[in-house]
């Protein structure tokens, strides 16, 4: 192993499954500014969307995660794009018709 390379700093960190709750320590060098205490002692926090407790690989099971509000923040984003419905597109001919017909 090379000198000088590897870092200095590993420590017990508490990561957390936010989609389950589950805790678990672990030594890390992760930088954090949030902490949790564990069994009465104050670990740095590391907040995980997913972890071994929740992967549908792990756990046998398939569930559907959507904490950070992804798919209704796409859904908004890319509406200005979207066709207007089979009825309002038959309204908007009726009224270029009722025009055409006036003209």
């Amino acid at each position: 192993m090379k000198k000088g390379i590897h870092p200095e700093n590993y420590r017990l960190v508490a990561f957390k499954d936010m989609s389950n709750d589950e805790v678990f320590l672990t030594k890390s060098t992760a930088n954090t500014k949030e902490t949790l205490e564990v069994d009465g002692v104050e670990y740095p926090l590391v907040k995980l969307e997913i972890s071994r407790t929740s992967h549908p690989f792990y756990t046998g099971k398939a569930k559907f995660l959507d904490t950070a509000g992804r798919i209704d923040k796409f859904k908004n984003k890319y509406q200005k794009f979207k066709k207007p419905a089979p009825a309002a597109k038959k309204e908007e001919e009726k009224a270029q018709d009722t025009e055409a017909k006036g003209e």
